[in-house]
């Protein structure tokens, strides 16, 4: 098994990148949050790693963080999720954030994701739900989730980043509630970062 792989970025496409360790190139598969943040080609790199075999081929999945990587195999350990399904749902949010959120209930992280519907949102939920501690999750915690996606998806629809929107609602202060004030927030700490 590949669980770590460090060299050079020799190609970046658009979901995954060559990285030449030892004089092979690695094809990685990454999430679109990670293939943002690399500098680009000839750039050093280390990931945590997970090689997916299936019958006619193997694929490499890297991470930035252990903890993203131990995240990826709990989601592709349900049934119907497979590796590109993990990937999409680890670059809805922060992962405090998706992990919260799915403690919550809260459907609506999971569904931004493409094939992932209300029915397999609720599936991922109630299998990780009790992992996550789910049961002890406070309505303001719940409120707040739904806030944070509701500020997401407006700050996409208006143009900025979901990288730079996913920062920036990650670090609204926890004494702001509801949808409104929430945002409100968010645009006054994206126009404070662009002065």
């Amino acid at each position: 098994m590949i669980s770590y792989l460090e060299g050079t970025i020799i190609f970046k496409g658009d979901r995954f990148a060559v990285v030449s360790a030892g004089g092979v190139g690695y094809k990685v598969h990454l999430a679109p949050e990670t293939l943002r943040s690399i500098a680009g080609t000839e750039s050093a790199i280390k990931l945590w790693t997970h090689l997916h075999v299936r019958e006619t081929d193997m694929e490499l999945y890297g991470f930035l963080a252990y903890a993203e990587m131990q995240f990826f195999e709990v989601l592709i350990g349900i049934s119907g999720i497979g590796p590109k399904s993990a990937l999409g749902i680890l670059g809805v949010a922060p992962l405090d954030m998706l992990k919260r959120a799915i403690a919550a209930g809260e459907t609506n992280y999971l569904t931004k994701v493409s094939g992932i519907g209300k029915r397999m949102a609720e599936k991922i939920i109630v299998e990780l739900r009790d992992k996550l501690g789910g049961a002890e999750m406070p309505d303001s915690v719940r409120t707040e989730l739904a806030a944070d996606a509701d500020v997401l998806d407006a700050l996409i629809s208006m143009g900025y980043q979901q990288k730079e929107a996913r920062e920036v609602v990650s670090r609204i202060p926890a004494g702001v509630s509801g949808t409104k004030e929430r945002l409100s927030e968010a645009l006054k700490t994206m126009t404070r970062g662009k002065n």
